[in-house]
């Protein structure tokens, strides 16, 4: 694997991309990008603002052309929206562009770690429905990724240094 190459980070909310790509970045010394800061610094406003104002389709399309724009360059760690595999061009684009890793971790500990967070507009409603909901029509949708890693019961340095003994070999 070159050290030019870039470390994608996909998967359900609440398994620790965010987390884990932050120390894989320090790590590696690798850039780190998180493509939902990147799409709320682009429109200049939250998530949860952009699908109250414009609708989940818009969201999609413009995480879908702000992650074409950071796998433009090299040497970074990029954590993904979990939707962002919904749409076969991003996970093709994910897949010319670096080395996926699919973070997984149980339903219910997924529920405990996203539990009263406002800053999930998907989880409107019964979080815990909506959570088993989402998985379920995207039990296959992590499958493309080079390594999977579930990280129910590691901490986010034990998943950072179980990626990086992979991404290393």
């Amino acid at each position: 694997m070159s050290k030019s190459n870039n470390i994608i980070l996909i998967g359900m909310m609440g398994t620790g991309k965010s987390t884990v790509a932050d120390l894989l970045a320090r790590e590696l010394g690798y850039k780190l990008i998180d493509v939902d800061t990147a799409v709320e610094k682009e429109e200049g406003c939250t998530i949860p603002e952009l699908f109250t104002s414009k609708g989940e389709s818009y969201f999609r399309d413009a995480e879908s052309r702000m992650l074409c724009s950071i796998l433009e360059k090299k040497s970074q760690v990029v954590a993904t929206g979990g939707g962002v595999v919904l749409r076969s061009d991003n996970c093709d684009v994910m897949s010319k562009n670096g080395w996926i890793v699919a973070l997984t971790a149980d339903p219910a500990v997924i529920v405990q770690r996203v539990s009263g967070d406002d800053k999930r507009p998907l989880l409107a409603g019964n979080a815990e429905e909506r959570i088993h909901t989402i998985m379920k029509e995207r039990k296959d949708a992590y499958k493309f990724a080079h390594y999977t890693v579930d990280t129910t019961e590691l901490s986010a340095a034990e998943v950072s240094r179980l990626i990086l003994a992979h991404y290393r070999v």
